[in-house]
């Protein structure tokens, strides 16, 4: 299988659903399908990446989602050039701190590439 690939603009924290749908109607045009355990891990790699990218990248960001033969490449760019980091999870002030451990422990790998003219993505690599 060739790769095949789907991208997407996002602007505001509403679309963090749309970003969820429009992964879940690319995994689903796959061939062979992904099993199920697999698209959840997919749409929730691409929920937190988008929802980060949104919050703190500077309110806009580009999903760009790659299916590989044996993996799925969730890429988001956002205009912030800081990377996510490592932080203690918050359990009582609701400040986060969990969703960059959780990429990394679900994904194969995770990557960030720092832009020339600004910005950054963020990038990991999922099991098919």
């Amino acid at each position: 299988m060739d790769s095949t690939s789907v991208t997407a603009t996002l602007r505001s924290t509403t679309s963090i659903a749309s970003a969820r749908d429009s992964a879940r109607a690319f995994l689903e045009g796959l061939a062979p399908t992904l099993a199920a355990e697999a698209t959840d891990t997919v749409i929730l790699v691409v929920s937190e990446l988008v929802t980060n990218a949104l919050h703190h990248g500077g309110g806009t960001c580009t999903l760009d989602l790659t299916a590989h033969r044996d993996s799925i490449e969730v890429a988001v760019r956002d205009p912030s050039p800081q990377a996510p980091r490592m932080r203690t999870p918050d359990l009582n002030g609701g400040t986060g701190g969990f969703g960059w451990p959780m990429v990394n422990r679900l994904a194969r790998a995770t990557n960030v590439t720092r832009h020339r003219a600004g910005g950054k993505t963020v990038s990991a690599l999922l099991p098919r």
